[in-house]
């Protein structure tokens, strides 16, 4: 092989290993999809939780849980149509609409507490992760979490 048809040779294997990479590596640029929840007392996983898009608004509902000892699988503590609805289905997240790079204007629903908070939501790390904050009133009071995207066909 002579050098110039090395160096094409090296250029394109770069050049496919780089696109390889990036396609192994892929970038959200919206929140729809399925989130696993972190709990905040072990660390472990939650909940998946499914958000999609209806009318222009983001929604989310809880499509698998992990029960913890203790779990009744309903909301126990919620009021009015919630009273006792069931975890699976839950209707966690509704009406967060697009404000640049964050989703706000909706509410989301704890299910433990039954208690239902402002919301914002906005991808970290390419959408791989996604930080939600409650909140009551201004966002300063509140808490956030980090939910970690299911990749189809990752482990």
């Amino acid at each position: 092989m002579t050098l110039p048809s090395f160096r094409l040779f090296l250029a394109l294997f770069i050049g496919v290993c780089g696109l390889r990479c990036f396609a192994e590596d892929p970038v959200f640029d919206s929140p729809v999809g399925q989130w696993t929840t972190i709990d905040d007392s072990d660390n472990k996983p939650r909940s998946v939780v499914e958000i999609r898009e209806e009318k222009g608004k983001l929604v989310g509902q809880i499509i698998k849980t992990f029960p913890r000892p203790g779990d009744t699988g309903k909301c126990v503590k919620c009021e009015g149509a919630l009273k006792d609805a069931p975890i699976l289905g839950f209707p966690l997240i509704d009406g967060l609409s697009r404000d640049g790079d964050v989703w706000n204007g909706g509410h989301i629903i704890d299910p433990v507490s039954g208690n239902i908070y402002s919301a914002k939501i906005s991808l970290q790390e390419q959408g791989r992760k996604l930080r939600v904050r409650g909140f009551l009133g201004i966002s300063l009071f509140g808490r956030s979490q980090v939910w970690l995207r299911v990749v189809p066909g990752s482990p």
